[in-house]
């Protein structure tokens, strides 16, 4: 990148004239002085109750970034754009006297860094934090006024131990329907104990706790708790030695390397996120998040209106339970279909006569990945299973099919297939000649063959051909229909209403070397014990050899740490009282995923350095818990519990970050907030009050004929002409991208630094267009935000001396201008519109120039210009203030106040029509009443020559809105 030579601070033809001009060395001069002032004086440190310089009467402002994940590669100048918003916000607040926490961290265990590490040679641990080096070395350059002191990354073992302790929370928790809360494991024994009942997961029998033995209570408490051991279906490669994600299985072999994968069940760590499915939904509508946001997560979530039917199975005592949300169309049900994974296909397969074409085609079903088996362009298959069941409202034998259509993970794994009214289920009629019977119409009389049919009927409707013995649903709305079978249902005992949810499980566990330990080991008989608290952090043990295992079987890595894996239960930390300390135990060998720790961290800033709890409750509650009224609201003072009637409902007063992250880390960190809410660990419902999605900053690439790209660095570009690749000679379109390694446009923000400035970047990237936006990098564009700099510069400093050029008198305009400028960028900084505040403040600096401004105009100028550019800022405070000392800051100064008074023009412009079409605008007194605005009118030139011969039969007057003459 080339430094205009007008911003180059070695261009010295000048400088012997010009020696205090504000160019790129000035700045960065005046940049790395003010940081190490800013240190030095710790200016950003935020007392936490209890300090000594604690204000208990400032309320208080909670901002958090969504903290990176430090890549080998830094910041790239995509990263700074939210960081420098929330910084003018935090800035801003401890103007208008707010206690502002605003923290910086680490995310920093996790997949890429193992991929890294196995790639490179070199151990996790050091990439990690070369990275974290980097990433806080170019933070601190842009100046960013986060608290430092309260920095951590996830890899700290004295942070984990508290990630670990939040498990072992939802390991000792199950939740209970009755009170729609978590609630601990000893409670719920001790009810069973006294003979409470307690509804199953199941239906609402309860459970018989009297008959069961020692190991069945075991598996039945297990089988509640909100972390549970529960096997799930994976994507296992062998040869790379590791679970893939479906979107790293390419056609049944591993995107790198091309290997085989397999589908093999696996036992696993599971979080009972399905349990909390209703609250997550239900409180999205208590906070302030993006509209398109919560879309996501209710999508995500997927609640479903229906009925549980059950199926007799012709020929045995099973049974099949489908889920369905239209009871209205059982009477058209002609066949069933269960998942391949489903247990009545194993037994089907079991069978001494099985056929054997049932076998090989659920063997390669399950080999699939869900989503080529729920792809609407995939050709239809299945195979018959030689079973029936009975349809319990036509009572006809009805065959059931296995197909990979059906997920065992959706619903109950079966579905009765309703062909005339749903497309998959039509779809695979076609294909396989099965019956497909109408049971809703446009209307009673609108009942045909369906054998000319290209598409099922999925749209309501009446119900039409719905008849037996006992009910009829002929003629009622689908709606209506829909009641009345269920109803039908739950009078035969055959079902009954049911709500489902598409959000499953979440599972916990990764076959990986470089992430959190379980807290928790296993005896000889496999049973699982939790390790005390006392024992944290369960330490992740050094290892050399980190790669994954070639193996049939997954093993992760940490099952080479032998000596750690294999040990006694006193030397794991388990309490003697569950199990004695010299019992063999082994421990998990898998550990957390890369979300585990960003689930919670917003709570540990509020007391990074508690050893006793993850944060003091003094200090959780000050800083997550507030009463309504403004964004952030008063502080509550003393122990309040949470009241929906006075509290803000989230903790985090304004969260800020991509909108990649809007469902899962966004929906995990609340699960895992609301369980620590029904425990009593922390003082409000939701993590986050208001949350917002910056825009991506992109780049500019350039794309051939047939639409693929080349790299920046490939093409010639033109002032006059179309652009070149250089190595074909062919003309390529330049695009709007993202930026990425492989088309070198990646912009690198120590560059823009070195040739601009940090303030000038930090003003460039507010100035390109609203904050939620998409926006486009273009260094050319740079250049004229540091000419409005230097153009403020001049207008305070002259250049030739350094000394600060005033005016005695301040300028009635000019001062009229500064208060509507100090309204408005107060008003769009709380907005988040900091592009208009900036347009605000260079207008005001083109009307101030060549007028003057007072000490006292530049000193309120400076300090809304200061959250935008601090070390700009503090140089100009130095010189209007050059005896002050070193306690004085612009952070430490008040916001500028404005008298509304000024804001209110002293002239108006007025549209004047005639006969209602706008023909002229006139100027008046912003006060002037009806008779001045309609003798102005009159007297208009225009207006005048447009009346002149006609007679005027009414002058219609607005005051301070219009006129309208009505003349013929």
């Amino acid at each position: 990148m080339t430094t205009p030579p007008e911003l180059d601070g070695n261009a010295t033809e000048e400088n012997a004239s010009v020696r205090s001009r504000y160019d790129v060395g000035m700045a960065i001069s005046i940049e790395e002085r003010w940081q190490a002032a800013w240190d030095e004086a710790d200016v950003y440190r935020t007392p936490n109750p209890g300090d000594v310089d604690f204000d208990p009467d400032r309320p208080k402002f909670y901002c958090l970034d969504m903290f990176p994940y430090p890549s080998g590669a830094g910041l790239h100048v995509g990263h700074p754009e939210g960081y420098t918003a929330t910084d003018i916000l935090c800035r801003y607040k401890r103007m208008r006297g707010f206690n502002v926490l605003h923290p910086m961290g680490f995310d920093a265990f996790g997949l890429p860094a193992e991929q890294y590490a196995v790639q490179t040679g070199v151990h996790p641990r050091e990439t990690t934090q070369a990275a974290m080096d980097n990433f806080r070395r170019q933070l601190k350059r842009f100046g960013f006024s986060y608290d430092w002191s309260r920095e951590f990354a996830t890899i700290d073992p004295d942070y984990y131990r508290w990630t670990q302790w939040i498990w072992l929370r939802a390991y000792g928790s199950w939740f209970d329907p009755r009170v729609n809360a978590a609630r601990s494991i000893a409670e719920l024994e001790a009810g069973l104990d006294s003979g409470e009942v307690i509804p199953t997961d199941d239906d609402d029998r309860p459970l018989d706790w009297s008959t069961m033995d020692t190991e069945v209570r075991r598996r039945y408490v297990d089988g509640r708790r909100l972390a549970y051991l529960g096997e799930q279906t994976v994507n296992w490669c062998p040869k790379l030695g590791t679970v893939l994600a479906n979107e790293e299985v390419i056609d049944g072999r591993s995107e790198r390397g091309g290997h085989p994968v397999v589908r093999k069940p696996l036992r696993q760590w599971m979080f009972r996120i399905t349990a909390y499915a209703q609250r997550l939904l239900d409180d999205l509508d208590l906070i302030r998040w993006p509209d398109s946001t919560r879309i996501m997560q209710r999508e995500w979530i997927g609640r479903s209106d229906g009925a549980l039917v059950r199926f007799e199975v012709e020929g045995g005592a099973e049974t099949l339970d489908v889920f369905t949300t239209r009871p209205d169309t059982l009477f058209g049900a002609t066949y069933m279909v269960v998942a391949p994974e489903h247990p009545l296909v194993d037994e089907i397969v079991a069978a001494a006569n099985a056929d054997p074409a049932i076998e090989a085609y659920v063997t390669s079903a399950r080999n699939r990945a869900d989503v080529d088996r729920m792809a609407d362009s995939k050709e239809k298959t299945g195979v018959f299973t030689g079973r029936h069941a009975i349809n319990p409202a036509t009572g006809e034998r009805v065959p059931i099919w296995t197909a990979d259509y059906v997920l065992m993970g959706y619903g109950t794994g079966a579905i009765m297939a309703v062909p005339a009214h749903d497309q998959r289920d039509f779809e695979f009629a076609r294909a396989f000649d099965l019956p497909i019977r109408q049971v809703v119409a446009a209307s009673v009389d609108a009942v045909g063959s369906c054998d000319d049919w290209e598409e099922a009927m999925t749209d309501g409707g009446v119900a039409v051909a719905s008849v037996n013995d006992s009910v009829s649903l002929d003629g009622l709305a689908t709606e209506a229909a829909k009641a009345a079978m269920i109803e039908w249902l739950a009078s035969e005992g055959c079902g009954r209403r049911r709500i489902n949810f598409k959000l499953r499980d979440w599972l916990f566990s990764r076959q990986r070397y470089w992430g959190e330990p379980f807290p928790v080991v296993f005896d000889d008989d496999g049973n699982h014990h939790p390790v005390s608290d006392a024992a944290l952090p369960v330490r992740l043990p050094d290892l050399e050899d980190y790669e994954p295992i070639e193996s049939d079987e997954p093993t992760p890595p940490l099952g080479k740490a032998v000596d750690w894996v294999r040990t006694t239960a006193g030397e794991a930390g388990v309490d003697p009282a569950v199990l004695p300390p010299d019992t063999p135990v082994r421990r998990e060998i898998n550990t957390m995923p890369g979300w585990a720790g960003s689930c919670w961290y917003y709570l540990r800033y509020c007391d990074p350095g508690n050893g006793e709890r993850f944060a003091s409750r003094d200090a959780e509650r000050y800083w997550m818990l507030s009463e309504r009224g403004d964004d952030a609201g008063p502080t509550v003072a003393g122990e309040v519990d949470f009241d929906a009637s006075r509290h803000h409902v989230g903790g985090v007063d304004l969260y800020v970050g991509g909108a990649e992250h809007a469902v899962l880390h966004l929906l995990y960190a609340r699960f895992w907030h609301k369980i620590l809410f029904d425990l009593g660990e922390v003082s409000t419902p939701e993590p986050v009050g208001r949350l917002f999605h910056q825009g991506m900053i992109t780049s500019f690439a350039f794309k051939r004929s047939d639409g693929s790209l080349v790299p920046v660095d490939e093409v010639r570009e033109s002032e006059v002409g179309p652009a070149i690749e250089i190595a074909t000679g062919e003309t390529v379109e330049r695009i709007v991208a993202k930026m990425s390694k492989s088309l070198r446009n990646v912009i690198n923000p120590d560059d823009v630094i070195a040739d601009y400035g940090a303030d000038t970047f930090r003003l460039y990237e507010m100035a390109m267009g609203p904050l939620d936006a998409s926006k486009p990098w273009n260094t050319r564009d740079i250049v004229g935000v540091h000419r409005f700099l230097q153009r403020a510069w001049r207008l305070a400093v002259d250049e030739s001396t350094g000394e600060l050029r005033l005016r005695d008198e301040a300028d009635a305009d000019v001062e009229r201008a500064l208060h509507r400028t100090i309204a408005k960028v107060g008003d769009d900084i709380e907005r988040l519109a900091f592009n208009t505040a900036i347009a605000a403040m260079i207008e005001f600096v083109n009307t101030a120039t060549g007028v003057g401004v007072t000490a006292d105009q530049l000193d309120r100028f400076n300090r809304i210009l200061g959250p935008f550019v601090p070390h700009f800022a503090e140089e100009i405070d130095a010189k209007l203030r050059p005896d002050a000392g070193p306690g004085r800051s612009v952070v430490l100064a008040d916001w500028p106040a404005f008298d509304p008074a000024m804001l209110q023009d002293d002239s108006i412009e007025v549209p004047v029509q005639v006969l209602g079409k706008v023909r002229s605008r006139i100027t008046v007194p912003a006060d002037a009443d009806a008779a001045t605005l309609e003798a102005a009118a009159l007297a208009d030139e225009r207006i005048r020559g447009l009346i002149e011969g006609k007679t005027i039969r009414k002058v219609v007057v607005v005051p301070g809105k219009l006129v309208n003459v009505v003349a013929n």
